[in-house]
């Protein structure tokens, strides 16, 4: 089965997953030597992290696999793809609790962040948030983050799994330089829990659970609620697959009791990390440690309109000396988009230009289940990034006709109002 086993890269670099008959992470084998990798396996799996819903997703089929060091379910009982189509056509719910989330305290707050990522913090409305990056001075990307304004004295931050140790490093030491220069800034790591609801019918569901009116929370807009009796959460229109959907913030003690309300509704299921990764990818959406890390600039990764106009002009983020220039001087190569047919297409398959020379590498891939063909994307020499070339990659050492193509592949449906 082409979906039995599939690469998603996290935290710079590619992991195999593989999900095995029973939800484990184990290895076949007869024999003492079959029983010692199985005790090998099992010792790795118990070292694993686990999330608050790790035992819902075991009970509820979840085959469960190592991502990012956090054992995850990459599906359950639905095929990957039954559950990627599900999430097009109704809702999904999206365990994320592996993710980091940080409250950045103090008036001086905005300044600890904006010298620490490419946005304008201090331009975004109450409970407004936006997609950034953290940047090297040379400027790469340690990683995309989500930071939001709240009304309650503080910045939300959601960062990426695989990247947990190095961003806590990354703000501790820039707190620290700003304590020791007497700012008011302190960080708070949350031990909260964080599902996502996505899909064209989330709003219809979340609704019946929620006092306040979900049409006027927007994309990227965020909001304190009681969620199905369940006071404190934090929910965020946002996520990670294209379509509309939120994200919950909910105390670990009761987010089993608000995934069970969820799941209560016909509309909803559980789907695993092999439909996130497909969803993604549909939607055009970067995945840091393939598709950008810190030996990629935003220009390159085209994710320029993440960096604010103000900050452009004050080049007052770091990297800006680097970054800043290639905006008006372009750069050598350049993230886009590919199709073709035939074999799929993974993660660092050459690009080759019509006369079979190397031009680039594919950073993810992958058969998309809603157009039927094979969706990839990667990073080209700029001569042969324009939408609609004609190009090549190679596969299975033959090459495979394909074309540059806009992203997203398939359209998004984010709610603006």
């Amino acid at each position: 089965m082409m979906w039995a086993r599939l690469m998603v890269g996290v935290g710079g670099s590619g992991l195999g997953l593989r999900a095995s008959r029973d939800g484990l992470l184990r290895v076949a084998g007869a024999g003492c030597a079959g029983k010692k990798q199985q005790r090998q396996a099992s010792s790795a799996e118990a070292a694993l992290k686990k999330t608050p819903l790790f035992d819902f997703h075991r009970d509820q089929g979840g085959k469960m696999v190592d991502f990012a060091g956090w054992s995850m379910p990459v599906q359950y009982k639905d095929s990957h793809i039954v559950s990627h189509m599900h999430t097009r056509e109704h809702c999904s719910i999206f365990d994320v609790s592996h993710m980091l989330q940080t409250k950045v305290h103090g008036k001086d707050r905005v300044k600890f962040m904006e010298s620490l990522v490419v946005a304008d913090i201090e331009d975004l409305k109450d409970n407004q948030g936006t997609l950034t990056l953290f940047t090297t001075q040379k400027g790469g990307i340690i990683d995309d983050l989500i930071v939001t304004k709240t009304d309650q004295g503080y910045l939300y931050v959601v960062s990426n799994a695989g990247c947990s140790d190095k961003d806590t490093a990354h703000m501790k030491d820039r707190l620290a330089e700003f304590k020791g220069a007497g700012f008011d800034v302190d960080l708070e790591f949350l031990d909260e829990a964080l599902i996502a609801l996505q899909g064209p019918s989330m709003s219809r569901v979340l609704q019946e659970g929620l006092k306040e009116d979900l049409s006027k929370l927007t994309f990227m807009t965020s909001t304190l609620a009681t969620v199905f009796g369940i006071p404190g959460c934090r929910v965020t229109r946002c996520g990670y697959t294209g379509e509309d959907g939120v994200e919950i913030s909910v105390p670990q003690s009761r987010v089993v009791e608000l995934t069970e309300k969820l799941l209560a509704n016909s509309e909803v299921k559980l789907a695993g990390l092999g439909a996130r990764d497909s969803l993604r990818l549909e939607a055009g959406l970067c995945l840091y440690g393939n598709d950008i890390d810190e030996t990629t600039t935003p220009v390159e990764a085209t994710l320029v309109w993440t960096i604010g106009k103000r900050r452009r002009q004050n080049r007052d983020f770091p990297g800006a000396d680097i970054i800043v220039p290639q905006i008006k001087a372009k750069t050598a190569r350049k993230r886009v988009g590919l199709v073709s047919t035939g074999p799929p297409v993974r993660q660092h398959t050459p690009i080759l230009s019509p006369d079979g020379k190397v031009i680039g590498e594919v950073t993810s891939g992958c058969p998309s289940p809603c157009l039927k063909k094979n969706i990839a994307m990667g990073y080209v020499d700029a001569a042969f990034a324009k939408n609609g070339t004609a190009i090549q990659v190679e596969v299975r050492k033959k090459a495979v006709p394909a074309t540059v193509s806009k992203m997203p592949f398939v359209p998004t449906n984010y709610y603006s109002g």
